[in-house]
């Protein structure tokens, strides 16, 4: 890799970094582990989903997911049902509650970024402005992009964090 790519890349990789500690710092106080919220951000925003799916998408096993759908269960803030065509199939959907406290948090983290926003002179937000569409297409591309031979990930068996 070209040095100012690696370069760009680790600016990066320490700019989110530090933006979501910055952001946590802040954020509700839940009792709940991040695995455990980002589980449940991800039944909130992709809807009613298979505990397999949901481990996938979340990188862990199924039995590590089984136990963090639990947890959102005891905390009423998801529910298991059982799949429509295929009743072999459970799938986990959010509570109300479990909508609200997604929704709460991503509201706090927007009014945050968004005071901090407000101090920015007009020349640094007009240069966020400018690279937000880029952040997107590569995050879009992180997202799709098979993980190199090198960099896949272990099947771990505990939530990541």
């Amino acid at each position: 890799m070209p040095a100012p790519a690696r370069d760009l890349a680790r600016r990066l990789n320490s700019a989110t970094v530090h933006l979501m500690r910055a952001l946590r710092k802040d954020g509700p106080r839940s009792g709940l582990a991040a695995e455990h919220r980002s589980a449940l951000t991800a039944v909130v925003f992709g809807g009613r989903i298979s505990i397999g799916e949901l481990a996938r998408s979340e990188q862990v096993g199924a039995p590590a997911m089984t136990k963090t759908v639990g947890v959102l269960e005891a905390e009423g803030l998801a529910r298991r049902v059982p799949d429509v065509r295929d009743g072999r199939i459970v799938r986990v959907e959010a509570t109300n509650d479990g909508k609200a406290f997604v929704l709460r948090g991503r509201d706090q983290r927007v009014a945050r970024i968004g005071r901090a926003l407000a101090d920015l002179d007009k020349v640094d937000t007009t240069r966020l402005e400018a690279a937000i569409g880029a952040l997107e297409r590569l995050v879009a591309d992180l997202e799709n992009a098979a993980p190199s031979p090198q960099s896949a990930p272990r099947r771990r068996a505990h939530a990541r964090t």
